[in-house]
């Protein structure tokens, strides 16, 4: 890659990790607040509506970034055409989820949640118009005027969302807060300039159809696998039990949307780039391989040492310590996934993408199966178990599209970062189990714990990671 993409990929994952940091930051706000003043069963009512109209989201803007990335027709008119089609399911969907929610809640046995599920479809035709703008400036990097969209809709929304749990609207606070995102996205992406005129081409759709239907599968496996644990969870284990997997869930997804999404998103754009121009892609795949490993390695490994001080959040949520440290180890590698999954995209491979993921929804499938029944800790060993099994297949199709990270390099990445891992995690364990940092309840004690095991860490990954931080001052990806 040369120097002036490099350094483009740079400031395009600083610039998104900005804006996931200002968004995710409002969704980790919404989270302490409805942990806070919902009960279990409350909160597992909302978590089951919500996936449900993820769902929805998914089928409905299939592609959609992929397609805008890699087009080599006019980018404004494809744009404008996919605007439509997607806009268009968005408006389908809404329909068929209003209609089928008292059926679909039944059978998941959480009736209370057809209300919810309803009011949160009025906002799919909103999100499909804001996901076509933000492929096009994902088409770029140019990631800056993604802040008043993403992260002024986020700041809005969650700023609804808090109004109204405090002021006791209870469950309904976070769909109307998600209602209210959905709305807001497209309006501020037309104030920042990233807006779309709905168009018409028949050669640009029939191109967009051409990929989805490859893509759109393998897109709709991907949020079954995220949303799948909910369901199965909610039919078998009842909503209380959703609601203290959910608040697990949603603290070990913060570090997969706040960085490998963001490194997923600037490496789709590099590795196609990099594929049209005729370069190899394996060192570009190593280094984001290495980016996403030793930035998320801390970032895991904090959340499975502080796991029990999850009560600070209130004595019932103590249930979630457990399958959170699961979920670390889940959320480690699906970000591993993440990136890789780009760079086979972007080969053009994507028949391969989606068998990996089906096999990735297959073994998930089975492990729920046998095991919902034995609780949320199952459930969450099963979402570490599938994860990880797919890894090693994952990277035997990188290697058979020439694309691999080379197996020494890849293990004496794996090795640095175990390494910095437990440097931070040991020390932290130990003066916890002595008493120093007090009951899991105490704030000034988790603040203590964490930064012990954020120094350690960060000074083990310094003296590991001579290469890849010099690397990363000079431009990154060269």
């Amino acid at each position: 890659m040369t120097g002036e993409l490099g350094t483009r990929a740079v400031r395009g994952s600083l610039w998104l990790g900005v804006v996931n940091l200002v968004s995710k930051s409002s969704q980790m706000l919404v989270t302490l607040v409805l942990a806070a003043v919902l009960t279990e069963g409350q909160l597992g009512v909302v978590a089951l509506a919500v996936s449900l109209v993820n769902l929805g989201q998914v089928v409905q803007s299939i592609g959609v970034y992929d397609v805008l990335g890699r087009t080599g027709r006019d980018p404004r008119r494809m744009a404008g055409t996919v605007l439509t089609m997607s806009v268009g399911a968005g408006l389908v969907l809404a329909l068929a989820l209003v209609a089928a929610a008292g059926p679909i809640t039944a059978v998941l046995g959480v009736p209370d949640a057809a209300g919810l599920v309803r009011l949160a479809a009025a906002g799919l035709p909103f999100s499909a118009a804001g996901g076509v703008q933000m492929g096009l400036m994902h088409r770029e990097l140019d990631f800056r005027r993604r802040m008043l969209p993403d992260g002024g809709s986020a700041v809005l929304g969650a700023a609804l969302t808090v109004g109204l749990a405090v002021a006791g609207a209870g469950p309904a606070s976070l769909v109307l807060g998600l209602v209210g995102t959905a709305v807001a996205q497209p309006l501020l992406g037309a104030l920042a300039g990233g807006g779309v005129r709905p168009c018409w081409d028949t050669a640009a759709a029939g191109e967009a159809l051409r990929w989805i239907a490859v893509v759109g599968p393998a897109a709709v496996v991907g949020a079954l696998l995220v949303n799948l644990d909910y369901l199965a969870a909610g039919h078998v284990l009842g909503p209380a039990a959703v609601g203290v997997y959910s608040l697990a869930y949603r603290l070990a997804w913060v570090p997969y949307i706040m960085v490998a999404v963001v490194l997923g998103a600037v490496a789709f754009p590099v590795f196609t780039r990099l594929r049209r121009d005729g370069r190899p892609l394996a060192w570009a795949v190593t280094r984001f391989t290495r980016a996403v490993l030793v930035i998320t390695g801390g970032l895991y490994v904090a959340l499975a040492v502080l796991a029990d001080r999850v009560v600070l959040l209130g004595a019932r949520w103590a249930a979630a310590a457990g399958p959170l440290v699961l979920l670390a180890g889940y959320g480690a590698g699906i970000c591993l996934l993440q990136v890789w999954y780009q760079a086979v995209k972007a080969t053009g491979q994507v028949r391969r993408y989606l068998a990996l993921e089906s096999t990735h929804l297959v073994l998930l499938v089975a492990g729920l199966v046998l095991l919902t029944h034995a609780g949320i800790e199952a459930v969450a060993a099963v979402q570490f178990a599938a994860a990880w099994l797919v890894v090693p297949l994952a990277w035997r199709v990188l290697a058979g599209l020439g694309v691999a990270p080379p197996p020494a390099e890849l293990a004496g990445v794996f090795a640095r970062v175990l390494g910095a891992c437990a440097a931070g995690a040991v020390p932290a364990l130990l003066l916890d189990h002595a008493g120093f940092f007090g009951p899991a309840d105490s704030l000034p004690g988790a603040f203590a714990e964490g930064a012990v095991l954020a120094a350690a860490y960060t000074g083990v990954t310094v003296l590991l990671q001579r290469t890849a931080l010099t690397e990363l001052r000079r431009g990154g990806l060269r």
